[in-house]
């Protein structure tokens, strides 16, 4: 069974900095993709950003240029670097990991609050 836990969430002030982690109970390498999802208040989840086969980065428009997904696979860890936050990137950030035959994984969430 893998296992997700996400932190690093909080509270910035709009044009502040967070850094979200995602640590896997199993390698990050081992996965097809792994990404962020996000849910504001009474919204959808919705896709932020994600990495598939390995290498290839994937953004949302809403979050292109300001937000940067990485991985550090000795640590069975991705992060979300996000910068220039807005208000309206205030919601519960997910991390998700998919592996074909497996399924799809998801951690608890982290809440980000920005401040205007």
């Amino acid at each position: 069974q893998v296992q997700l836990a996400e932190s690093g969430g909080g509270l910035v002030q709009a044009g502040g900095s967070l850094r979200l982690s995602c640590t896997a109970s199993g390698s990050t390498g081992s996965f097809n993709a792994i990404g962020w999802y996000r849910q504001a208040p009474e919204k959808q989840r919705e896709w932020v950003a994600n990495i598939v086969g390995g290498s290839s980065t994937n953004y949302a428009d809403s979050v292109k240029g300001r937000f940067t997904i990485s991985r550090d696979n000795a640590k069975n860890t991705m992060y979300l670097q996000m910068n220039s936050l807005r208000p309206e990137d205030t919601a519960v950030y997910y991390c998700n990991a998919f592996k074909m035959g497996l399924g799809s994984y998801w951690g608890q969430g982290t809440q980000v609050t920005v401040s205007s």
